[in-house]
C-alpha cells in the first residue's frame, strides 16, 4: 500500500474505491498507512444491489442481464463512483467470497475489479481459491496490483 500510496502522489493523482465482497476491507488498508489521505479521497460500501444502485449509481438493467458479480457491474461501479468520489481514479470490485454459489451462479472465488480513469477503464478477472476472508484478502492484494500496473500503463 505504501509503495501505491508514493505512486499516486508523485503523480498527483487522487483515489476512491467502491467496494462489494471485500467489505471496505481495501480502504481500512489504504487508510493504515499514514499520509493516505493526500491522495485517498474515499470509499463506497455497496454490499447490497440497493446500494450499488443508490449511492454508485450501478444502472439497475445492467445488474439484472448480467449479474451482480459481472464485469460490467464492476464497470459500472468504477465509473459512476469515480464521479461519485470526485477522484482522478476509482477501483472497484464485485465477487463472490463464499461459501456458497448465490443467484447468479457466479462460483465461489470469481472476483472482477475494474480501475476507472477519464480516460480509460480497464478490467481484470480473477479466480480465487480459499476460504471467504482469504478470498477477500487475496482480492485486496490484487486490487493494489492492478492499480499499479494501471498507473504505469496509463499515466
Amino acid at each position: 500500500m505504501e509503495q501505491l500510496l508514493k505512486i499516486l502522489k508523485e503523480k498527483g493523482l487522487s483515489l476512491g474505491s467502491i467496494e462489494s465482497m471485500t467489505g471496505g476491507l481495501f480502504a481500512s488498508l489504504i487508510t493504515s498507512v499514514p499520509g493516505a489521505s493526500k491522495v485517498y479521497k474515499g470509499s463506497l460500501v455497496t454490499y447490497q444491489i440497493e446500494e450499488k444502485i443508490r449511492l454508485a449509481n450501478v444502472d439497475k438493467n445492467v445488474i439484472d442481464e448480467f449479474g451482480v458479480v459481472s464485469e460490467e457491474v464492476a464497470i459500472e461501479m468504477a465509473e459512476k463512483g469515480r464521479l461519485a468520489l470526485n477522484v482522478d481514479l476509482a477501483i472497484s470490485v464485485t465477487g463472490n467470497a463464499g461459501p456458497s454459489v448465490e443467484s447468479d451462479n457466479k462460483p465461489v472465488g470469481r472476483v472482477y475489479i475494474a480501475i476507472s480513469s477519464k480516460e480509460v477503464t480497464s478490467t481484470y478477472e480473477f479466480n480465487f481459491k480459499g476460504d471467504r476472508n482469504t478470498i477477500r484478502n487475496l482480492c485486496v492484494a490484487e486490487m493494489t496490483n492492478c492499480l499499479k500496473l494501471f498507473v504505469s500503463e496509463t499515466n
